[in-house]
């Protein structure tokens, strides 16, 4: 939080380099400096290593959490576009380890 991107990446990782900041009640996260080894989403969405992803994060209300992000990719996209993804609250669940051969969440509650 309330930090800048390093000027150069000794090494871009899977995650990238995230800096956040408040805007009012959204928390704005701006990531650059990703390898170009994943996908955007489990259907195989490429990107390049010039992906730039800024996400607006808020909750719409107690059980609700909203993410809008944009994705800015030059190499792999002709435009930047847009997706949003919506959070419910389950205060019962626990989430377990997430490992591509054991993608479980265990649930606890009603």
């Amino acid at each position: 939080m309330d930090r800048q991107h390093p000027k150069e990446f000794d090494a871009r990782t899977y995650n990238g380099d995230s800096t956040g900041k408040w805007e009012s009640d959204t928390l704005v996260v701006d990531t650059i400096g990703f390898n170009d080894i994943t996908w955007l989403d489990h259907a195989g969405l490429p990107h390049s290593e010039a992906l730039h992803v800024t996400e607006r994060i808020r909750r719409v209300d107690h059980d609700t959490l909203q993410n809008d992000f944009t994705i800015e990719d030059p190499k792999a996209y002709t435009k930047p576009w847009t997706a949003q993804q919506i959070y419910k609250l389950k205060p019962g669940w626990e989430i377990a380890e997430y490992v591509c051969d054991n993608n479980k969440y265990v649930y606890h509650g009603k």
